[in-house]
């Protein structure tokens, strides 16, 4: 690849130096429109770019202008551009092939620098068709009628897998009324003043592997200038167009300003990137900062770059994401542990009460069974005092109530005694021994001898 971009260089330099072309020949200018300049918001995909074009304005007997050109950026927006040309021959169709005229060689440059961006939009000036003409005494003279101020306005906008860039301006000099085949023809170029130019180039996705076709469409000032340009390679592509399509039915007619032309060029950059990477597939979700139909030369290197920035910084929202995920699990985790806790602690009082209970029912329970022997010996006061004992540890001990209703009987109270055996039937209900003394005292058939003592 190498060797042949070699070779495509030196070819056209040989075509500068032999076949001469006229500044004003389509696809010839710095930018990629066929005569009007071209602003763009993001840096040169390529380090420069070199080729050739040429306009057909007869068959029958062929006439032809021819051009080569060069073009590159320097730093701070700024881009020169430089081509050689020769016009083609303005006498009538009837004498071309008699015809000794011979259009002048001339050499122009070309400058302009971007000065003002706003998210896709952007402002260049500059100053195009610094010509100077090969003339006849010799020597190079300097042609003022076409030199061309200009100014234009540039949008960018990505409408899907297609990219779309808009162009309007103003310029001096060959903006305004200019003839394409000659600019030796001074009485057509004599007092034209200044024109609008405007244009639009189309990125679509077909051979989207090397840069996609390009629909060119502009008015240069005179007329309109239709073409296409298709990628041979990633670094080569073919111009084609028509100039002046709205003279087309007047083909065969003598010349005049503006005569319509077939056009047909190539050019070939170097991308600024070493190495492009493979295209992603669909449009970017960044606007890619390549113009439509430059973008060849670096679109894919670009846009995977942009693809790889958006990837980092997804990764970065979903780190962020898992980080917070990650603070919030740490907080429930400490709510659990917590909460956890929580449970041990009340688990653990649950067993020291349980062991309280069990403790104290013990000690109830002992003081019952003195309370018994106590009973037996007819020691009531005594056995009265361990049933109370034994109530200030468990006072819901249903026996207990019932013990101390027998004590009461047996000292002669009947009604503690009644009140003694009605708690413990509230807090036993299935307490039926109980229940039958109440039943037998109700009945008047309690005898002494069968009040509780067990």
């Amino acid at each position: 690849m190498k060797n042949l971009r070699i070779i495509s260089i030196s070819l056209l330099v040989a075509l500068g130096a032999s076949a001469f072309s006229a500044t004003r020949v389509a696809y010839t200018r710095p930018g990629v429109m066929m005569k009007i300049p071209t602003s763009r918001s993001g840096q040169l995909p390529y380090l420069f770019r070199v080729g050739f074009g040429s306009e057909v304005y007869n068959f029958g007997n062929l006439n032809t202008s021819k051009g080569v050109y060069f073009d590159m950026g320097l730093g701070k927006n700024f881009i020169l551009g430089f081509s050689s040309a020769q016009g083609g021959d303005t006498t009538s169709i009837a004498n071309l092939d008699v015809s000794t005229y011979t259009p002048p060689v001339e050499f122009g440059f070309h400058f302009q620098q971007r000065v003002y961006t706003y998210n896709h939009v952007s402002l260049s000036i500059g100053m195009h068709d610094v010509v100077f003409e090969n003339q006849e005494q010799g020597g190079l003279a300097l042609d003022p009628d076409q030199l061309s101020f200009f100014g234009v306005v540039s949008s960018e906008k990505q409408l899907g897998t297609y990219a779309m860039n808009t162009f309007i301006g103003f310029g001096t000099g060959g903006f305004s009324s200019q003839d394409t085949l000659s600019a030796l023809d001074t009485s057509q170029t004599a007092g034209t003043g200044a024109g609008v130019f405007a244009g639009f180039i189309l990125n679509t996705p077909f051979m989207k592997n090397w840069g996609g076709i390009d629909l060119v469409g502009e008015f240069d000032g005179t007329g309109i200038n239709v073409g296409l340009r298709i990628p041979l390679t990633s670094d080569y592509r073919l111009n084609l167009g028509f100039t002046h399509i709205e003279k087309l039915p007047d083909w065969n007619k003598r010349y005049w300003k503006g005569h319509p032309g077939w056009t047909l060029g190539l050019d070939m950059s170097v991308p600024r990137g070493a190495a492009r990477a493979a295209p992603i597939d669909g449009p970017s979700p960044i606007y890619p900062s390549t113009l439509p139909g430059t973008g060849e030369y670096g679109v894919q290197f670009d846009s995977t770059l942009m693809a790889a920035d958006f990837t980092v910084h997804s990764l970065r929202d979903s780190m962020s994401m898992m980080n917070n995920e990650m603070r919030n699990l740490m907080i429930r985790l400490a709510a659990m542990e917590q909460k956890s806790q929580f449970l041990e602690d009340s688990l653990s009082s649950i067993k020291l009460t349980k062991n309280v209970d069990e403790q104290h029912m013990n000690e109830a329970m002992r003081h019952l069974s003195r309370s018994l022997r106590y009973f037996y010996a007819g020691d009531y006061r005594e056995a009265l005092q361990e049933v109370d004992m034994a109530l200030d540890l468990r006072p819901d001990l249903a026996l207990a109530y019932a013990r101390r209703g027998s004590i009461y009987y047996k000292l002669g109270d009947i009604q503690r005694a009644t009140i003694n055996w009605n708690l413990a039937l509230r807090l036993d209900p299935e307490y039926d021994d109980v229940r039958n003394v109440l039943k037998a005292l109700h009945e008047n058939r309690l005898k002494s001898t069968s009040f509780l003592e067990e």
